[in-house]
């Protein structure tokens, strides 16, 4: 199975961050969060990556081509016009597609636009800027199993704000730091047909009528994801994670 991952966002309000590479560039414990997301749809056997670029592609093609200086130790030899002899480190298995598909376009025109590197069997598509431990081979079986066209992964996200139980005389019975979100949310890790990329078109958002004409013809399902994610929208987001990672608990490490 092939992953699409959409990498072309602006990610403006990560301006401190993005300013001078791509959302999916900014790193989490010395890796870009693109490599979490490759690296634990790895575990489930997914080697072959469509990267949808936009925002500073080059910035992502670069680090695909010269993978192994970027993530270990080297010798430059000088005195030998620069020969460079990577030390060690371990060699992933992947095959990585870095495909420009434009500034600004919108997420179903990314996936349009990457359409002829994909092949007459399911595809999955993923976001580049946010982590999660979803169990891919749960996720498959789900889509195999109601044989509709999508699948789409939800969670119930919590709140940002702290919630207040509140008796009828004005008094606070409990404060909760944390409440769920009334309704499930889309978070990605989408699997697909081929026969989705007919409900495409070069400049669409693939969250707004593709999404809809697939639920109004009965050919969408949503995949309840009860664990782990977790956006990287902010910065304050983005430290959240790096903590994580520093504290030895990542939830969304599945390798």
């Amino acid at each position: 199975m092939k992953a699409v991952i959409l990498a072309g966002g602006l990610g403006t309000r990560m301006r401190e961050e993005t300013e001078f590479r791509p959302k999916p560039m900014v790193e989490v414990g010395g890796r870009p969060i693109l490599w979490h997301i490759m690296k634990n749809l790895s575990v489930y056997g997914i080697r072959e990556f469509i990267l949808a670029t936009g925002y500073k592609s080059d910035l992502i093609k670069d680090y695909f081509v010269n993978f192994y200086r970027h993530t270990n130790d080297v010798v430059v030899q000088l005195g030998q016009d620069g020969a460079v002899q990577v030390l060690g480190g371990d060699r992933e298995d992947w095959t990585v597609t870095v495909a420009f598909t434009g500034e600004s376009t919108m997420t179903g025109g990314r996936v349009c636009r990457v359409a002829r590197y994909l092949d007459s069997e399911p595809f999955l598509v993923a976001y580049g800027d946010g982590l999660a431990d979803v169990r891919i081979d749960h996720l498959l079986a789900f889509h195999k199993r109601h044989g509709r066209l999508a699948t789409v992964t939800t969670v119930e996200p919590p709140s940002r704000f702290g919630v207040l139980d509140i008796d009828e005389s004005g008094a606070v019975r409990q404060v909760s730091g944390e409440s769920k979100v009334e309704g499930w949310v889309n978070i990605g890790y989408f699997v697909f047909e081929p026969d989705v990329l007919n409900y495409l078109d070069d400049e669409c958002v693939l969250e707004e009528r593709p999404l809809a004409r697939l639920a109004q013809d009965g050919q969408l399902a949503a995949f309840q994801h009860l664990g782990f994610w977790q956006p990287m929208d902010t910065f304050r987001e983005l430290t959240a994670l790096s903590e994580m990672w520093k504290a030895g608990a990542a939830p969304w490490r599945m390798w």
